[in-house]
């Protein structure tokens, strides 16, 4: 994926730059071009006012020296024949044909040419009879050829331009370019090379995490980073490793309790087994009492080992009990607002982290606040309140209050909660708030609310050393939940 990525790049911006970098090329050979014949038109121009004023020979060298190209020999002026005068002045403006002063003033002044000429004559002849300048490609470059209006009829000024001048600084600006489009590839390789990296790298760790779950390691995680879509799957691989590890926790505990339970009825067996007195059937059946205790205490040992090793091989989760609290508040607002129910929610102003997952922290507020609203009437108020002692604090308490009937028998309904799903029970709500708290060390207590109702408190130990223990930590935690419940009235 991370070489397709580069070679789409590469691609695409090839041909972005050959787009580019073509046209633009043939811009500047275009404009090196026109430089080159514009100023052998300003050359040409310069001859001009020489040619108006005087046919003489030296002054029209004199007019072709001080000019650029006349200096380096590329200009050429062609004067045509003026026409007979009566003083006979200026014979000597002739080009240097052996006809005598006479023969000169009567058939008037011949041609003059001044300067070195590369245009064929065919193509000044041209030139002068249409009386526009023109381009001729000559030998070693292009003649610019100017026709100007002289006495007696059109002179032509020839301008040599050399192919040196017309291509110079292409080659120079199409090494430039050339290294500005390659710049550009290689920018654009590395680029998506990193990209492709950014991308492809969290796939592999999530692909290597899948192989490296699938072979039984319980401990293996995806860190949640990398593109939008990496990290949702991410998340979700997370998710489902720790429901994994929680279905395969459960299992274990499941099955240590169910042989834990097997014991009472092989006591019972093994002495009555004992009470059989001797022979071979008492024997056997002695025997088989005692193979079926060790099979039952291997199951129990296996089991209690598998569960502290997955539970030692992913690290506690953790998420924010307010930001979960508003979230359900929310969802919940909406059934509330349609029964005529007055919520009130406090505490949840500033973030609360407990070592709670957050899908199991809302499945808890789900179902706390999915018992008021079946086991209360319609128009009941209630109220969700966190309270944490801040920072340096032991544990966390979410209460969830309610203004309706109450219930009669607390510790009735907690053992209900357990799954005994008799009438009026809270059935399983409340044992998945159980299993939530004592998961953290905590506990759930159910009472008679400051709103005349039921208040259900849940207890979230943020350290170890708070938990539910006997003796002193037990103390501690409940004098701890005291001055918390305390605080907060007075609050």
């Amino acid at each position: 994926m991370r070489w397709a990525l580069v070679k789409v790049c590469l691609a695409v911006t090839a041909m972005v730059v050959v787009a580019f970098a073509v046209p633009l090329a043939l811009v500047v050979r275009e404009t090196a071009r026109d430089r080159a014949f514009a100023d052998a038109e300003r050359q040409a121009s310069a001859i001009g006012p020489a040619l108006a004023i005087t046919r003489d020979r030296r002054e029209l060298q004199r007019a072709v020296a001080i000019t650029q190209a006349g200096a380096e020999g590329r200009i050429a002026v062609h004067v045509p024949a003026a026409p007979a005068a009566a003083d006979g002045t200026d014979g000597g403006e002739q080009s240097g044909t052996s006809r005598g002063d006479g023969s000169a003033r009567a058939a008037g002044r011949g041609p003059l040419r001044v300067g070195e000429s590369r245009a064929p004559r065919e193509r000044l002849a041209a030139a002068r009879r249409h009386g526009r300048a023109t381009t001729v490609e000559v030998p070693g470059g292009y003649a610019l050829l100017r026709p100007t209006a002289v006495a007696g009829g059109t002179a032509v000024v020839e301008v040599f331009v050399p192919d040196a001048n017309v291509t110079h600084g292409v080659a120079t600006s199409w090494m430039i370019l050339a290294g500005v489009g390659l710049a550009l590839i290689v920018g654009s390789v590395a680029v998506a090379d990193r990209l492709g990296t950014r991308m492809v790298r969290p796939a592999e760790r999530l692909a290597g995490a899948a192989h490296d779950l699938g072979e039984g390691r319980l401990d293996v995680r995806v860190p949640e980073e990398g593109p939008t879509e990496l990290r949702s799957a991410a998340t979700a691989f997370n998710a489902m490793a720790d429901q994994v590890v929680g279905l395969l926790a459960n299992e274990r505990e499941m099955a240590a309790d169910l042989s834990h339970r097997l014991r009472t009825p092989l006591t019972v067996l093994r002495l009555n087994a004992a009470s059989l007195g001797e022979g071979d059937a008492a024997e056997q059946t002695r025997a088989a009492v005692a193979q079926l205790e060790d099979e039952v205490d291997t199951i129990i040992r296996t089991a209690r080992e598998q569960k502290a090793r997955t539970s030692g091989a992913a690290p506690p989760a953790a998420s924010d009990a307010a930001e979960v609290i508003r979230e359900r508040m929310a969802f919940w607002s909406a059934l509330a607002e349609d029964e005529g129910r007055e919520a009130r929610v406090a505490g949840v102003e500033r973030p609360v982290r407990v070592p709670v997952a957050r899908a199991e922290l809302a499945a808890a507020v789900d179902a706390m606040l999915g018992n008021v609203f079946r086991h209360t009437p319609e128009g009941t108020a209630f109220a969700v309140d966190l309270h944490s002692g801040g920072p340096g604090s032991e544990a966390v308490i979410v209460l969830v209050s309610d203004a309706g009937p109450g219930i009669a028998d607390p510790e009735a309904a907690l053992r209900r909660g357990h799954g005994d799903g008799g009438p009026g029970s809270t059935g399983l709500g409340l044992d998945i708030v159980r299993r939530v708290a004592e998961s953290t060390g905590g506990d759930v207590r159910i009472g008679r609310s400051v709103l005349g109702g039921t208040e259900v408190r849940v207890w979230l130990a943020l350290r170890p050393g708070t938990t539910g223990k006997p003796g002193r930590r037990r103390v501690t935690r409940h004098r701890l939940s005291r001055r918390l419940l305390a605080r907060a009235r007075r609050g």
